[in-house]
């Protein structure tokens, strides 16, 4: 079997909420990331994708929040370890992030050379070279976060993240702002430079279609759960939950005859996580829905390394 560079068991994360009690926005959450591969975490805005993956190291807000369940990294729970354990996790060998937006994410009083500075570990590559290897000039380092375009500033995120040569990438929708055809570049940027370096790539994303021809496995999150996971031929090739199949149709897709081909969107939105149950929360959007999808908690099928929770999948796993 694969070694996993990280695997969560039953993550679960709650926040408190003003008045008292709290509201769960994580669920349950168990993935396996295997080393050196590119994973995908896709679903829409509000599933809980972001905060499982801050989770992972108890980066803000889920610093302050209560963490329960697992996250495995090189044989060791992060969640069992002290601050100044948790650090070196964050650093060089560990795990390292790309937010959204990049320009926001870039301290805007900083020349770029003196933040790519604040990520170097001696021994490795310097911030010239790794400007390089993004495809930056080194004059990039002269420059102010305001004076990059997209592009260039998530280029420059992408750079800092790889100084301290991490065994796990996380990006989180890190191509959200830019347009289709910079996306596409980023995402080719990012899958050349884990095979190079031998990182794990997580790539967050709400576009099931940006993941198809980079990802081998991926995860689709719902209302804080994955309702399924797999290798990406399965999930995506034959998806077997509803949502995921909705995730699918909403992707616009080139007709052969010329132009784009329509979108189906999924009706309605992610309600909010107070609204959420242990029942199926996607049966009020689900065309295939059946009575007890809104009474009892939907059954987890398991078929080697698929998984999807649904009472009735598209088919089965």
């Amino acid at each position: 079997m694969t070694e996993s560079v990280l695997r969560t068991d039953n993550l679960g994360v709650e926040f408190a909420v003003p008045g008292g009690g709290t509201v769960k926005v994580v669920r349950g959450v168990s993935v396996e990331i295997p080393a050196g591969s590119f994973y995908g975490l896709a679903g829409e805005s509000g599933s809980g994708k972001s905060i499982a993956s801050m989770s992972f190291t108890r980066l803000p807000p889920t610093d302050t929040a209560k963490v329960s369940g697992a996250v495995y990294f090189k044989g060791r729970n992060i969640l069992d370890l002290d601050g100044r354990e948790l650090r070196g996790v964050r650093g060089r060998g560990g795990i390292t992030y790309i937010f959204q937006d990049a320009i926001s994410a870039l301290d805007p009083v900083m020349k770029i050379g003196a933040q790519l500075a604040e990520a170097y570990v001696p021994g490795g590559r310097t911030a010239e070279e790794m400007l390089a290897e993004v495809g930056l000039p080194p004059e990039v380092m002269k420059a102010y976060p305001h004076e990059l375009s997209g592009g260039m500033a998530q280029r420059v995120c992408i750079a800092m993240a790889m100084l301290p040569e991490p065994s796990l990438l996380i990006a989180d929708e890190p191509t959200t702002a830019l347009d289709p055809v910079v996306q596409l570049r980023i995402l080719r940027l990012l899958d050349k430079l884990r095979r190079k370096s031998g990182s794990s790539l997580l790539f967050i994303t709400h576009n099931l279609g940006l993941i198809a021809g980079f990802a081998d496995f991926c995860a689709v999150m719902y209302a804080g759960r994955v309702v399924e996971s797999g290798s990406v031929a399965d999930v995506l090739g034959c998806p077997a939950h509803p949502y995921t199949r909705g995730l699918l149709e909403a992707v616009p897709k080139i007709d052969p005859e010329g132009g784009e081909s329509a979108v189906r969107p999924i009706p309605g939105t992610v309600p909010p996580p107070s609204e959420w149950t242990e029942q199926c929360v996607f049966a009020a959007r689900c065309s295939r829905a059946l009575e007890q999808c809104f009474t009892d908690v939907p059954p987890r099928l398991h078929n080697g390394g698929r998984y999807c929770e649904c009472r009735n999948p598209c088919h089965r796993t």
